[in-house]
């Protein structure tokens, strides 16, 4: 029994004894740290349950309705270098369009006939313009046969002409020729190019005033991401032409004289429609007036112009050209139909068939789009002499 007592104690004299732990004050617990959590947590609930509504200056963190993608917040990417060419170039034209216009006392504008030969209407354009004289000014480009002229406005108006062949280069060619020779009379101030088919659809006061009261040039422009739009695009035109400027509209404009200005200083952008833009060419058929001046102010002053052309054509019809008018179509309804447009349309050639439309807005106003209309045949001048008889408007 010793032993074992032994034993025990022995053992127990052998156990290292541990120090009893010391005695820790309570921690102070970081209340302002847990009640600052909880208000942001509370904060972020709310504003996740009640986003702002409509207000893009109000932006939000955790949802993304309403509020600027966190790429909108990046600075904007570099714009790939310029050429040499493209520095020079809007540097002549950013100087033209920041000039003050020229100041005429006699303003005037031009009309600008473009035509194979005589004008098969030009009688109506004469009743238009008697008792207007020092407020216009007539230019004829005559593409085949000179013309006969029955106007006292017309004769000796007929400038130096070439050939044209449609849907080619030629025909800027022509536009070019003729704005040219207009510029050189310094009283000009508004330039309108019309065809042969041509009428007008207003007296001339109306006209008159609807250009000449306006800061804005009126030339069709429209994106059309099918076959006859972007589908004609060349990527031969880098980098100066990108697709994302490449543009469509018809070709009949009313442009002011800084844009008339511009439009005869440009030669970069001219080169690469003459050189890319062509039917055939690599399986396209892009037409270049159809598609230079419409790129060409996209890139250059695309809030300058209007995006639709003063003048009417109907294109119902779906074909490479449009509707023309013939005797029996000439009526007061046609006219009146055509002149009550204040929407202007244009509609994609892709599958879609996508129709944009935006209001004719004259200097904030919406008022008719249209103050010309083509295509009108030889035979409906007597119709057309009778019904716009001293140039009254009963239609309006």
């Amino acid at each position: 029994m010793k032993s074992d007592k032994d034993w025990r104690l022995g053992s127990m004299g052998d156990m290292q004894i541990l120090p009893g732990s010391r005695h820790r004050p309570p921690m102070k617990k970081p209340m302002w740290i847990i009640v600052l959590v909880l208000f942001v947590c509370v904060f972020l609930i709310i504003a996740y349950m009640y986003p702002p509504q409509s207000s893009s200056s109000a932006c939000y963190i955790f949802s993304s309705r309403g509020c600027k993608r966190f790429s909108d917040w990046l600075p904007p990417a570099p714009a790939r270098e310029y050429t040499d060419e493209e520095i020079a170039s809007r540097v002549v034209i950013k100087d033209i369009l920041t000039s003050p216009p020229v100041v005429s006392k006699k303003s005037k504008i031009a009309f600008m006939f473009l035509s194979p030969g005589s004008l098969p209407l030009e009688k109506l354009w004469d009743n238009f313009f008697q008792g207007h004289e020092g407020k216009f000014s007539v230019y004829v480009h005559a593409s085949k046969s000179k013309p006969v002229h029955v106007s006292r406005y017309f004769v000796n108006r007929d400038i130096r002409s070439g050939q044209v062949v449609w849907g080619k280069i030629s025909m800027v060619d022509a536009e070019r020729r003729i704005l040219a020779t207009a510029l050189q009379d310094p009283d000009n101030q508004h330039f309108v190019l019309l065809s042969d088919s041509c009428v007008p659809l207003y007296h001339f006061d109306y006209i008159y005033n609807y250009l000449m009261h306006t800061n804005i040039s009126y030339v069709d422009c429209f994106k059309d991401p099918g076959p006859h739009g972007n589908g004609r695009y060349s990527d031969r035109m880098l980098p100066e032409v990108e697709v994302k400027d490449f543009r469509k509209g018809a070709q009949w404009f009313s442009m002011k004289r800084q844009h008339a200005v511009i439009v005869m200083a440009d030669y970069l952008y001219y080169s690469k429609f003459r050189a890319y833009c062509q039917p055939g060419l690599e399986g396209k058929n892009c037409i270049a007036d159809e598609h230079y001046l419409p790129t060409f102010f996209q890139i250059v002053d695309p809030g300058g112009i209007a995006n639709w052309s003063v003048t009417h054509v109907d294109w119902s019809e779906r074909k490479w050209h449009p509707k023309s008018y013939r005797d029996h179509d000439v009526t007061y309804e046609l006219l009146k139909n055509i002149t009550s447009v204040d929407v202007s349309v244009h509609v994609t050639s892709d599958e879609k068939k996508e129709v944009q439309s935006w209001p004719c807005l004259w200097n904030g106003i919406q008022k008719p789009c249209y103050l010309f209309a083509r295509k009108f045949t030889p035979e409906t001048l007597d119709k057309l002499l009778h019904l716009f008889s001293n140039y009254s408007t009963p239609w309006t």
